[in-house]
């Protein structure tokens, strides 16, 4: 294993100013912002918090890699992650940490960050479980996108595209594609469908859950969709979203 760098060797400007927020904010005054940072005491050179006028956007953080230049942000809303990107050029991060503290909208924000930065998700400041789970889709749906798992792609696209299951909350263990009632559910209902995508040559295997025995093998992502919405509990099928989700 590599030795762990000094953070001052490796961040140098970040301790000539004493902490990454004190040099965050230093960027930012070179542009004419002021940025609601503090200091994380723990470790001053490499990580500091960021505090939002959004009541929902109650976690924001930046943190400095340790093996290698670089930084990291995230922001979450209502326990759900929103941004969260990484980039070399401490430069990029002022107007991001600016638009998530001031509460520019998610789109603005994507657009001025320089690199890549947005889930997928949209905020639900009222934490409604459609709009829950409506953004969950889309998030669930970019990182298939951007997987390179062509597979994986095809099974998450089919799930989609069938209401049964558009309607339920999706969620992923060690790629595994699984379902719940409710955001809220994953813990306190049983799995009924756990799906493993292959890579390359290889079947889809349908589980009840994760790391179950295997149920079936089939070698399409609409056969194991099938099989997916057979398995759904009746008393899943009797219940809908209170109302339809937005999409901004």
């Amino acid at each position: 294993m590599s030795r762990e760098p000094d953070p001052a060797v490796l961040y140098p400007e970040v301790a000539a100013h004493g902490s990454l927020a004190a040099a965050l904010q230093a960027e930012a005054a070179a542009e004419g912002m002021s940025l609601p940072l503090a200091i994380s005491p723990s470790d001053p050179l490499r990580h500091a918090t960021i505090t939002s006028v959004v009541p929902h956007r109650h976690s924001g953080y930046i943190s400095a890699w340790r093996h290698e230049r670089k930084w990291s942000i995230w922001g979450s809303s209502n326990d759900r992650l929103m941004v969260c990107g990484s980039t070399e050029d401490i430069r990029d991060l002022p107007r991001v940490i600016r638009g998530w503290a001031e509460g520019a909208s998610l789109d603005e924000i994507g657009q001025a960050a320089t690199f890549d930065l947005l889930t997928g998700r949209f905020e639900v400041p009222d934490n409604h479980p459609a709009d829950v789970i409506a953004s969950e889709w889309q998030s669930l749906l970019k990182d298939a996108d951007r997987a390179e798992w062509p597979q994986y792609k095809a099974l998450v696209e089919f799930a989609h595209a069938e209401p049964q299951l558009q309607r339920l909350y999706p969620y992923t263990s060690h790629w595994a594609l699984g379902f719940a009632e409710q955001p809220d559910g994953l813990y306190s209902t049983p799995s009924f469908v756990s799906i493993d995508s292959p890579q390359g040559s290889g079947n889809y295997v349908i589980r009840e859950r994760w790391n179950g025995p295997a149920l079936h093998q089939v070698t399409t992502a609409a056969d194991a969709i099938a099989i997916a919405v057979g398995q759904i509990p009746s008393a899943m099928l009797h219940t809908s979203p209170e109302h339809p989700a937005r999409n901004s």
